[in-house]
């Protein structure tokens, strides 16, 4: 039995000229400073500077556990709020891609009875019945 393809094309979108649709998830790729509170009264950055890729979501608006509001922001799913890059924060957001689909799908999620079918047709098994 011939096997799924599992090769995708990753497209990065800067978020300088585009933002994803709100609630779209995404990967982000993030940057700042670990550890982030790491500066100095002279503005000498300490600590060790990252770029890193996370799965998110993209939003209008979010409302943090402490009742504040978050506009056009990225939501991991820790709940840590990142703006687009060029924004105060202490990490931000430089691109976004849209997640691949399911392997053999054309979609993000398979809820229910579909699953068992779909992780066969996936991993190319037979029906064990």
């Amino acid at each position: 039995m011939e096997g799924t393809n599992l090769k995708t094309v990753v497209t990065w979108v800067d978020v300088h000229e585009r933002l994803p649709r709100s609630g779209t998830p995404v990967a982000a790729a993030i940057t700042g400073r670990y550890p982030a509170d790491s500066a100095t009264e002279s503005d000498t950055a300490l600590g060790e500077e990252f770029w890193l890729v996370r799965p998110m979501y993209f939003t209008t608006l979010h409302r943090s556990e402490d009742g504040a509001e978050h506009r056009d922001c990225f939501v991991d799913s820790d709940g840590v709020v990142r703006s687009p890059h060029g924004l105060a924060s202490a990490e931000t957001v430089t691109h976004w891609a849209e997640l691949p689909t399911l392997p053999g799908r054309t979609t993000h999620a398979v809820l229910g009875e579909d699953v068992p079918s779909a992780l066969r047709n996936a991993w190319g098994a037979r029906p064990t019945a």
